[in-house]
């Protein structure tokens, strides 16, 4: 299974986003890596390729999607009907390795990925390992039987404490639905997206 394995922090600080959650070293050290302290004299404005190719790095490290995966998606987004940007982080929200985060399942999109090439997870009753499977709506994830008990599982979804509105969780079979396609404003990410569009477009 493909992805990145290198420092996140760096990669937080470079772009000067949580990308991977709460970093301790993204507060004390607010500045990109490589840097021994800020750099006033570094110059500030950025080309407009240079903030295009930014808003792509930083939605492919957010969901953990590799280059070519990620041009894919693109390209099945950009013949797709409706806004373009839009779609496409559809399609990274549809992922089931998202999904079994989102869900609190996992407590990061990493750890989620795991779960599922492990074959904890299942999707409408059958073990799926394919961590870029593509869900649909009304798709139930629920955690296989035999791993329900892993304290990692269980420690996650009992720190969850965050819902959204396109996912149904039921805490007794500890499954949740997905209930339909999120709106973009529903999504949290900071990513934009339009600028994703344009670098792709040239």
């Amino acid at each position: 299974m493909a992805r990145y394995t290198g420092p996140k922090s760096k990669i937080a600080r470079k772009f000067q986003e949580p990308i991977y959650g709460e970093d301790k070293y993204l507060e004390k050290k607010n500045y990109p890596p490589g840097q021994h302290g800020p750099d006033k004299k570094r110059r500030s404005k950025q080309s407009e390729y240079a903030l295009q190719l930014r808003a792509k790095q930083i939605a492919k490290y957010t969901y953990g999607i590799l280059e070519k995966q990620f041009a894919n998606l693109f390209d099945k987004a950009s013949r797709a009907k409706g806004i373009t940007g839009e779609i496409l982080l559809q399609y990274c929200e549809l992922r089931l390795d998202n999904t079994v985060y989102r869900l609190g399942i996992a407590p990061t999109r990493a750890g989620a990925r795991q779960l599922v090439s492990h074959r904890h997870i299942t999707v409408n009753g059958k073990m799926v390992n394919i961590a870029s499977y593509a869900l649909k709506v009304g798709d139930v994830v629920s955690i296989r039987e035999k791993s329900r008990g892993m304290s990692a599982i269980r420690e996650s979804i009992a720190n969850n404490a965050t819902s959204y509105e396109w996912l149904q969780w039921n805490s007794d079979s500890l499954s949740g639905t997905y209930l339909n396609i999120p709106e973009r404003e529903a999504i949290p990410e900071n990513i934009e997206e339009g600028l994703i569009v344009e670098l792709y477009s040239k």
